[in-house]
C-alpha cells in the first residue's frame, strides 16, 4: 500500500464527502449506485479496505451481511462503532490477504484500493478464490491527479479480470458529482464482474446443461 498513516487520517477520514456519506444527497447517490451493484437478495458481503464502514453500512441498511477488513486497527474501530448492533464483523488485516479463512462471500466490495497494491492481478485472483459460484467483484477505481496520475485505469483493469472472471460491466461515475460532492474531473469507475463456475476459465468450455 501507499505510505499513509491511515490510524493518524481515521479521525478525519470521514470529512470528505464520498468517505463519511454525511451529506444525505451524497449518501443517496451511493444507496442507489450500491442497490445497482449488489445481489436483490440478502448475501454475505466482503468490504475490502471498508475504512470507517461507511460502505458496509450501506449494504448492511440494504440486508446484507457484511464482512468489513481493513490494515488499520483506528479505522476498524469506528467502523465497528458505525455498525453496532447490524450483522456486521470488522477485521484488521490485509485487504490483498484477507483474514477470512475458507468463509466465502456472494459479493466482494473494494473501493479505492487495487490501484494502491503492489500486486493488482493478484489481488484479483486471491479475491476470485473467496467467492461462491455465481459471485461477483465489485471494483470501485479510478485514476486521480493531472500532473502525476495514481490509480488504475478502467482498460487496465478489465484486462486484468478477462481471464479469471465472466462479463465484466463497467460504470463510469465521474459524471455524477452527487457522488463526490462535487464535479469532478479525473477518472472515476466502477466495474461489476461476475464470476463463471469452477472449471470455467476463459477457453474452457461449459459443461453440457450449463
Amino acid at each position: 500500500m501507499t505510505n499513509v498513516d491511515w490510524d493518524a487520517e481515521a479521525a478525519s477520514f470521514d470529512e470528505e464527502p464520498d468517505h463519511g456519506l454525511r451529506d444525505p444527497e451524497v449518501r443517496r447517490a451511493w444507496a442507489v449506485r450500491l442497490r445497482g451493484w449488489l445481489p436483490g437478495r440478502a448475501g454475505d458481503v466482503l468490504d475490502l479496505g471498508c475504512g470507517t464502514g461507511s460502505l458496509s453500512l450501506l449494504a448492511s441498511e440494504q440486508g446484507h451481511r457484511v464482512t468489513g477488513v481493513d490494515l488499520s486497527p483506528a479505522m476498524v474501530a469506528l467502523a465497528r462503532e458505525k455498525l453496532a448492533g447490524r450483522d456486521a464483523v470488522f477485521l484488521v488485516g490485509d485487504a490483498a490477504s484477507p483474514p477470512v479463512g475458507e468463509q466465502r462471500f456472494d459479493t466482494l466490495l473494494v473501493r479505492h484500493v487495487l490501484w494502491a497494491l503492489p500486486d493488482p492481478g493478484r489481488a484479483l485472483r486471491q479475491w476470485r478464490g473467496l467467492l461462491r459460484p455465481g459471485g461477483r467483484l465489485v471494483l470501485v477505481e479510478g485514476v486521480w491527479g493531472g500532473i502525476e496520475p495514481v490509480g488504475i485505469p478502467a482498460e487496465r483493469l478489465t484486462a486484468l479480470l478477462e481471464p479469471i472472471t465472466g462479463p465484466v460491466r463497467v460504470e463510469r461515475l465521474s459524471d455524477d458529482p452527487l457522488l463526490w460532492g462535487g464535479e469532478v474531473t479525473d477518472e472515476r469507475y466502477a466495474v461489476v464482474a461476475g464470476v463463471r463456475p469452477s472449471g470455467q476459465e476463459r477457453g474452457e468450455p461449459a459443461a453440457p446443461g450449463q
